[in-house]
């Protein structure tokens, strides 16, 4: 089937750096997000957000659902305006301008860049504790170059590839609702996952923000809309739709595991509580499924996180703000940027090693700034350039972006005076670059082209 997609005519097509392919419909669309946000994540903070929250895992995803619902408003909205690829470079491109726009880009680059390599490294490194007479480099360099090979032969492979990975790891998890049922704790009621006499209001809200990034599938979902059908309709129904499916299920992991280990892990062993809470639950049985369930997840979010990147470099390509030749062109065979999916493998070859903890540390910079240029580029559109002034448009275009804005600028509370410090240094290399490309800021950033 996939051999008989990749060989069709091209004759609808135009020649390299034309259009993309428009092939991911609605149910796509979503597979693609929830591939990219990883279900499986739900364990990598597990201990730690108990931990924190006193065990109260469920409420807190209940609070970062709620806030994360806001600025996925925001990107639906700016998902029926703009329909080119490029997330929130396009977005904010559109609301604050070419200067504003390229920034953001800068900023999110680093975020898409850097999430393949992190997943390459916790592949490495999972595989590497089960079979430890292979070292954990040579799993992470297996794992990228199959991502690559997939991401470079097309979209219609890596659509199909990302709804195997997902309905895996949905396997994985009936399996757990099945073990977890049988293993519930008498003791335990149905609301104490979510409020109990020892509540505490700002530890689950300081759990909260450490869940935020779980939800970065829609702005992944945002960076395919030139390779969507019908993209005004299918990219906000589906942020909206990842972001509701994605939250709801991790609230449901999460009482679910706290009905049948209501126990806290602290300290020390709260990194791998996951796994001693699997293995209360379900013995080696469990933990071993969980394990397979994990990497494959990690291979789904490498390779939905490697094509979002290529599309937003090769957006910036386009737009002259890289080098056109290497990042704004299209494979003429395969109809994909090769160019730029190359550039973003040689990058994350650095896997093998690169520290876990840096590199997550980063991913939190980039994502937190599309999400706060995107909530405000929604109030500069709509209200300011558009001059909507019905009290309905000051609610979904003044309001709610407006609370997404804030809750995003307070959960840069949560990131460390190093992660900042590095998140601007990397943003003022981006500044010089974009005073040599504009000669100083005599000349205008090129425009996007917006292809419909």
């Amino acid at each position: 089937m996939l051999i008989s997609h990749l060989n069709e005519p091209m004759s609808d097509h135009r020649e390299a750096g034309g259009s993309l392919r428009r092939s991911m419909g609605l149910p796509t669309l979503v597979f693609f997000g929830l591939s990219y946000m990883v279900p499986m994540t739900v364990f990598t903070t597990y201990g730690i957000v108990n931990d924190i929250t006193g065990g109260f895992l469920a409420s807190a995803y209940l609070i970062t659902l709620a806030a994360m619902l806001f600025t996925a408003c925001s990107y639906a909205f700016m998902g029926r305006r703009v329909d080119s690829a490029g997330s929130a470079y396009a977005y904010t491109r559109e609301g604050l301008g070419g200067g504003v726009g390229f920034l953001t880009g800068w900023a999110v680059m680093i975020d898409y860049v850097l999430l393949p390599m992190l997943n390459y490294l916790l592949i490495g490194l999972y595989l590497a504790e089960q079979f430890p007479a292979i070292p954990a480099w040579a799993f992470s360099l297996t794992a990228l170059v199959l991502v690559t090979v997939l991401n470079i032969v097309g979209i219609l492979v890596v659509k199909s590839a990302n709804m195997v990975l997902v309905l895996l790891q949905v396997i994985f998890f009936m399996i757990f609702f099945v073990f977890a049922v049988r293993a519930f704790d008498p003791a335990a009621g149905p609301l104490d996952p979510f409020i109990r006499s020892d509540f505490n209001l700002t530890a689950v809200a300081a759990g909260a923000a450490v869940l935020c990034l779980s939800f970065l599938g829609f702005d992944a979902i945002s960076t395919m809309a030139e390779e969507a059908r019908a993209p005004k309709q299918s990219i906000p129904r589906a942020v909206i739709l990842t972001t509701v499916i994605g939250g709801v299920f991790f609230v449901a992991v999460s009482w679910f595991a706290y009905m049948a280990h209501p126990a806290v892990i602290t300290g020390g062993e709260a990194d791998v509580a996951a796994i001693s809470v699997l293995a209360h639950i379900g013995g080696n049985l469990l933990t071993a499924l969980f394990l397979a369930a994990y990497v494959t997840g990690a291979l789904g979010s490498a390779l939905a996180s490697q094509a979002s990147v290529s599309r937003i470099l090769y957006a910036m390509g386009r737009d002259r703000v890289l080098p056109e030749k290497l990042f704004g062109t299209i494979s003429r065979r395969f109809r994909t940027p090769v160019g730029a999916i190359l550039v973003v493998a040689l990058i994350s070859t650095s896997a093998v090693f690169a520290d876990v903890d840096f590199v997550a540390s980063i991913v939190s910079f980039g994502a937190l700034t599309a999400f706060s240029m995107v909530n405000l580029s929604v109030i500069s559109v709509f209200l300011i350039q558009d001059r909507r002034r019905s009290m309905g448009a000051i609610i979904c275009y003044g309001v709610i972006p407006l609370i997404g804005f804030f809750l995003t600028a307070w959960l840069w509370t949560s990131l460390t005076g190093n992660t900042v410090l590095l998140g601007l240094a990397w943003i003022a290399v981006g500044f010089i670059q974009l005073m040599w490309h504009t000669r100083m800021f005599t000349r205008p950033v090129p425009r996007m082209h917006l292809e419909n």
